[in-house]
């Protein structure tokens, strides 16, 4: 390292012509570039200057030790200017990934930033299998639910509302349920991975309260299956008012019990390092959850 400093100090002695031009410009002593340039000589075996009361003259080698040296400096200016890009324009590659529910909101919320920063591109990675962020070299993730404990940094963008959901022809011959313990009744269908049950809370008020267990008939891990399964006529779901917003808009599926309450999901953006984020990583979490929020049923 300090034959690299050396090296950057006598590109700057031969910029400036002189020792003293050198040492004003770095705040140094003219004796003490003059001693790191003997020293740089003395290390080398190789007579870089010729010094007299006037002026300096670079020796054959030294013309071309210089040129290497003003390149190294170069090099060196524009790794450090990349370095002040990437802080405050969003540049690079952007690897993002997220789960499959999630993954029909990434090109509304980013569709202006990318069109904003052409230096910006996007590698999205869409699974709803947890995603190592080390090991793929995921930048920013968008993940749902409780965050288990990690070394990753999480930021909550936003809160999405549950709601029961079927179709009218699943209520047509099974009935529509007016209280939580006629819930018990019905065929469910639920988001699970390895189990056959749904745990949940439901409250009316600042009084009422019910926790209900249920089995299901049909599992997948996979909400929008889940969300076909009950387009479907198979049974109840518990859907988030942004997935079955449309649908419910449409008469494709009804609400049940819509005076009563379940707690939301969170939606976060995680990353790898918590300080020195770039800025197309800064950039993309204000979009993501700017949009977010304006999704229906979103709350902070």
């Amino acid at each position: 390292m300090d034959d690299l400093r050396r090296m950057a100090l006598f590109a700057e002695v031969v910029r400036l012509g002189s020792m003293s031009g050198a040492a004003r410009a770095l705040g140094l002593s003219t004796s003490a570039v003059s001693q790191q340039m003997r020293a740089l000589e003395q290390g080398s075996g190789v007579t870089l200057l010729h010094r007299s009361t006037r002026k300096l003259t670079l020796t054959d080698a030294g013309a071309r030790f210089a040129e290497h040296c003003r390149a190294m400096v170069d090099a060196a200016e524009q790794a450090r200017r990349q370095l002040t890009l990437a802080h405050d324009a969003p540049v690079g590659e952007l690897r993002l990934s997220a789960p499959v529910g999630f993954a029909r909101y990434i090109a509304p919320a980013l569709a202006p930033l990318l069109a904003d920063h052409p230096g910006l591109t996007l590698r999205l990675l869409v699974d709803d299998a947890m995603i190592d962020l080390i090991d793929a070299r995921i930048d920013l993730a968008l993940r749902a639910g409780r965050m288990p404990d990690s070394t990753h940094v999480a930021r909550r963008l936003c809160s999405f509302a549950w709601i029961l959901c079927a179709a009218p022809t699943y209520l047509h011959r099974h009935g529509t349920p007016q209280t939580p313990k006629e819930l018990l009744a019905h065929q469910w269908i639920v988001l699970s991975r390895d189990g056959t049950a749904l745990s949940f809370e439901m409250r009316r008020g600042e009084t009422e309260h019910e926790t209900l267990r249920l089995e299901a008939r049909i599992t997948s891990n996979n909400q929008l299956s889940l969300q076909q399964m009950c387009l479907a006529g198979l049974g109840i779901a518990l859907l988030t008012r942004a997935d079955a917003d449309e649908d419910l808009r449409s008469g494709r599926l009804v609400q049940l019990m819509p005076d009563w309450q379940t707690p939301g999901i969170p939606v976060w953006a995680v990353t790898p390092q918590r300080d020195n984020q770039p800025a197309k990583v800064r950039h993309a979490v204000a979009a993501l959850q700017g949009y977010l929020m304006g999704v229906p049923g979103a709350v902070a």
